[in-house]
């Protein structure tokens, strides 16, 4: 019977980047899977509304799977939702399946806030807030 898999520890608190964000409560060492981002499993289409309603709100909480999928993290989400963007990100994500899992893009030290490239694409936008300045769009 194969060992549970133990994941690092992680706290959530205000972020100098947006809202709250997610930080390590330990060092987590480069390629590990620190999270799996979790939320309702929705068909893209019936998406389309609530990513709207989320974006107005200045929020991203729609995660887009594949060309079927996408997690709404604001319906049964966990704390990875709360992980912010950043042009010079600290993790990527992996998509298995209809799984998306976070995983460090380097080591990362306690304390540090965990943020990766949300790779939006689309017409709908918000300004990216990851360091002050930023001329990208989410």
């Amino acid at each position: 019977m194969p060992l549970p898999s133990i994941r690092p520890r992680l706290v959530r608190r205000r972020s100098k980047v947006h809202g709250f964000g997610v930080f390590a409560g330990e060092p987590i060492t480069k390629n590990t899977r620190i999270i799996d981002y979790a939320g309702e499993l929705v068909r893209n289409f019936e998406s389309e509304e609530r990513e709207e309603r989320y974006l107005a709100q200045g929020c991203i909480w729609m995660f887009r799977v594949n060309r079927t999928w996408s997690r709404d993290a604001a319906v049964g989400g966990n704390i990875a939702r709360f992980i912010n963007h950043s042009c010079s990100p600290n993790c990527w994500f992996e998509v298995a399946a209809t799984t998306i899992w976070i995983r460090a893009s380097r080591s990362i030290r306690a304390g540090e806030e965990l943020t990766y490239d949300y790779s939006t694409v689309g017409e709908r936008t918000i300004p990216c807030r990851c360091r002050p300045g930023c001329r990208n769009k989410l």
